[in-house]
């Protein structure tokens, strides 16, 4: 405190600064015999002047270490280290200096992840300064201003030992107003590792390289012949695109020697991009939203192929469905693992078929490589036989001092493979900075190179990275794995080969148990209302594609809309899951639907028996058939259905085309019956909605004919009579006349003695009708003016009096 009290203000020039610091040490040699009784230091440690006191302001000065090449040196290397100073304080900085440090030699793991935990903590040790000839410095640095600094030593100036990893620090020391003297005022920790000659014994390491992305596609289709393509939105054309995600995964990819892990829908997906796709609620006028990428996905595919061309292609099963997602909730939903059984079966073609390889499907990787038993048993049961497991949730093994071998057999010929925790979880996280990328590209060396130097075993290392890598995080990733083929501690291998590698005897092959499954993994699993709705729409799937006559158009898109629907990549995303489901299950309603019953009105039937037409309407593209049309009657003893209480007649209807088909139906007694019509496959599973109707039957029964009969008859009878009294009155009408015509022959009656055939001719008093007034009326009788009832016989049917 003295010290800093008689230089307040002012600049200590470099001759002080030397007295002061031989003062400090002719100070303590008295301390120099406790300090014999203390561990020896390193002798770079040993050789380092001590270092400026850290600020008391606790990292005023933010040191950034944007790139560090090479990130591995050897022997007349140059390490070049760039990167930014940036004063966070509120106080101008003066006399500012960037130096190099080395510190000691991180000889374990764990040393390594401390060291990038506290890597900007000023009050953590720091080795000795390399010469003052590299450093640089800076007259002042403002507050809240940043300035770029680049370093390039000499390999042979950083006075390294043996091999292994150190930690190389970039310092930045000055003074500011109120603390006038050198201190160091920012610090950031870096890794440096050393090892310039070959190994005897090089770490075989595997690097799968993900080609994975969301769900973009949905389970609809066009009704045209090419069945057009629906997708969700138009985010995958994002990422194949020139600088999407997916273009980096394949541009840096194509140069690495890394094990391509891919997703077949995924291909099947840009595929079905390069024709004509269609994007729901977008305006079909726009370009891009209905088939504007096809050049897009036709590029991006062709590179593909070129990139995996002569490498190893693991393919997973169709979708990447959730394997401890399935094997927590769905295994006890009928028909989840039959699921997976198909994603399986179609992987290796879509993969052939789409990059013309072969690809493996012995793999199965479930989310982060959290496994139990429940896990291993779900991922072998589709056939794979190979578990891609991570060593932070699978034991290592008691009392090993190193990592050991990726294999683990497990049991029942399975096999686990652990992929290395640290070096695959290095790359999460935001590498969009410089800094950042750069920090996890030296740890990821570091790392190995530790790892490779902990015993002489041969050995395969696995590193199984995040699923969907961003485009920085796989520009990151890239650089490490190029950094590590280029070292002389690594050789790459093909997963393929590194499982079959041989086991350690020492490693742990037990599997860890379902209580042990990390809580945070847990939560974000599909829940069991997930696998009954998928449950559910395959129900409905298999109870209509019997009815199609071309099923392949409707199964294939739907069956690959349900192994989406399981997909790992809904993890954290449950509404968007949810929605994708139902959608999916809504789809196939609405499908169905269009083979339906046109509904009927109540009916009347008169008579005995009758025909009744039912329609059957097909507003599909394709033709129906295998369904059968059963009409029922409720109350057989009033209507039956061509004798019995129902009929069926099998259906076939041409795509948007409807068919009626007739009933013949018999009436017993009058009154209403309910009739129902439903559709049934060939299996007898119902099919669609019933249509309902009542049919009101008035029969006419005997008795009613016979009356009906008798009215007729007694017509009949009625005109008949009219006839004949017409007749009647027609002859009486004529002896009138004739008899009038005789009155002027009176004379002619005195010779009637003379003529007595002429007196016989004349009508008698006795055959003369009864005209008295007394006598009783009949209801035959003339009229009063009408002529004398003729004596012929009655009609039939006519009352007459006798």
């Amino acid at each position: 405190m003295a010290e800093a009290a008689d230089f307040q203000g002012t600049s200590p020039s470099p001759a002080r600064r030397w007295l002061r610091r031989t003062g400090a040490v002719l100070a303590g040699t008295p301390l120099l015999t406790g300090l014999l009784q203390l561990p020896a230091a390193s002798p770079a440690e040993a050789a380092a002047p001590a270092a400026p006191r850290a600020a008391s302001d606790d990292g005023s000065v933010a040191v950034s270490v944007d790139s560090l090449t090479p990130g591995a040196p050897a022997e007349g290397d140059t390490v070049t280290v760039s990167g930014t100073v940036t004063n966070k304080g509120k106080k101008t900085v003066t006399d500012a200096s960037v130096g190099l440090r080395v510190g000691s030699l991180l000889d374990t793991r764990s040393s390594i992840d401390t060291v990038a935990k506290n890597s900007d903590d000023i009050g953590s040790p720091v080795g000795a300064e390399i010469d003052d000839k590299y450093t640089e410095k800076f007259s002042k640095l403002t507050p809240g201003v940043s300035q770029p600094y680049t370093i390039s030593v000499p390999a042979d100036e950083l006075d390294l030992g043996q091999d292994g990893v150190y930690d190389l620090s970039v310092t930045l020391t000055g003074e500011t107003s109120d603390q006038p003297w050198e201190q160091t005022l920012g610090v950031r920790h870096t890794f440096l590792p050393w090892q310039p000659d070959e190994a005897d014994t090089k770490t075989k390491t595997t690097f799968m390289w993900p080609l994975i992305s969301t769900v973009h596609m949905t389970a609809e289709t066009g009704s045209d012949e090419e069945q057009t393509p629906v997708f969700h939105d138009d985010e995958l054309a994002e990422e194949i695109s020139p600088g999407g995600r997916l273009d980096r995964m394949v541009a840096l990819g194509k140069d690495l020697d890394v094990t391509w892990v891919i997703d077949p829908d995924l291909l099947a997906s840009v595929e079905a991009m390069t024709t004509r796709y269609e994007i729901p609620g977008e305006n079909a006028d726009d370009k891009n939203a209905v088939g504007g990428h096809q050049a897009v996905a036709k590029r991006w595919l062709t590179e593909v192929q070129k990139a995996v061309a002569d490498k190893e292609v693991v393919a997973l099963p169709f979708g990447d469905p959730d394997l401890a997602s399935l094997a927590h909730h769905g295994t006890s939903v009928t028909g989840s693992l039959r699921h997976l059984k198909e994603a399986t079966d179609v992987a290796a073609g879509t993969v052939e078929s789409i990059l013309h390889v072969t690809a493996s499907t012995d793999f199965a990787w479930p989310v982060e490589g959290a496994v139990d038993p429940s896990i291993i048993k779900v991922s072998t049961s589709a056939g794979a036989d190979k578990v891609i497991t991570r060593g932070d949730t699978f034991e290592g093994g008691r009392d090993l001092t190193y990592t050991p071998t990726a294999p683990r057999p497990i049991g029942g010929g399975t096999t686990a493979v652990v992929a290395d925790a640290r070096l695959s979880t290095v790359f999460d996280g935001d590498m969009t900075r410089a800094s950042a990328s750069t920090q996890a590209v030296q740890r990821f060396l570091a790392q190995s190179l530790t790892l490779a130097l902990q015993t002489d075993r041969p050995r395969s290392v696995v590193i199984a990275p995040q699923r969907t890598p961003s485009a920085a995080q796989a520009q990151t990733m890239a650089e490490a794995i190029g950094a590590l083929q280029d070292s002389t501690w690594s050789q790459p291998q093909d997963l393929t080969a590194a499982a079959k590698s041989k086991p350690d005897p020492d490693a742990g092959t037990e599997v860890p148990p379902a209580a042990a499954y990390p809580k945070s993994l847990r939560k974000q699993e599909l829940p069991r209302s997930a696998f009954e709705q998928i449950a559910r729409t395959q129900d409905k799937l298999d109870r209509f594609k019997v009815i199609l006559s071309n099923p392949s158009r409707v199964v294939t898109p739907f069956g690959r809309a349900l192994n989406r629907g399981m997909a790992a990549s809904w993890r954290g995303r449950p509404t968007e899951a949810a929605i994708y489901r139902s959608g999916v299950e809504t789809y196939l309603d609405t499908l169905s639907s269009q083979v339906r019953l046109i509904e009927k009105s109540d009916t009347k039937l008169s008579g005995r028996s009758a025909t009744i037409p039912v329609t059957v309407q097909n507003n599909l593209v394709q033709g129906v058939e295998h369904l059968v049309l059963r009409l029922t009657s409720t109350n057989p003893t009033r209507l039956e259905i061509d004798g019995n209480a129902y009929e069926e007649q099998p259906i076939a209807v041409s795509g948007g085309h409807s068919q009626s088909v007739k009933f013949t139906t018999n009436a017993n007694a009058n009154g209403r019956a309910t009739v129902v019509a439903q559709l049934y496959t060939q299996d007898g599973r119902p099919y669609g909605q019933p249509v309902t109707f009542d049919v009101k039957v008035t029969e006419i029964t005997a008795t009613v004919m016979l009356v009906i009969g008798g009215g007729v008859l007694l017509l009949v009878l009625a005109g008949f009579r009219m006839y004949t009294q017409r007749k009647r009155a027609a002859a009486r009408q004529a002896e009138e006349r004739e008899q009038e015509n005789a009155a002027p022959a009176a004379d002619a009656d005195a010779g009637d003695a003379k003529n007595p055939e002429a007196s016989e001719r004349r009508p008698t008093q006795e055959s003369a009708p009864d005209t008295r007034e007394d006598a009783p009326e009949q209801p035959s009788d003339p009229a009063p003016d009408t002529a004398p009832e003729s004596a012929d016989p009655s009609g039939t049917g006519e009352r007459v009096d006798r």
